[in-house]
């Protein structure tokens, strides 16, 4: 049975860390407010859905591969150049 892909708040700053983007970055990427950035990566209130898969969208363009969680845990890594 595949997981579930859900976006953790250690996961959107480490990605972020990744590509070296703000909050503010991934906001405008992805077309939200920082401070829905803000208050999902400090733990502060979960994300919609559709929020979620805003930001998720935005992260894979910017080039970081997001890993769900599996027996190895979830993570962020850079995705291979095409």
């Amino acid at each position: 049975m595949p997981h579930a892909k859900i976006l953790l708040p250690a996961q959107c700053r480490a990605a972020r860390g990744l590509i070296n983007w703000s909050q503010g970055d991934l906001a405008d990427r992805a077309g939200v407010s920082r401070s829905t950035v803000k208050d999902f990566e400090t733990e502060r209130h979960a994300l919609h859905h559709s929020t979620e898969r805003l930001l998720i969208d935005a992260i894979e363009a910017g080039g970081v591969s997001l890993i769900f969680a599996d027996e190895a845990g979830p993570g962020v890594r850079f995705r291979r150049p095409v």
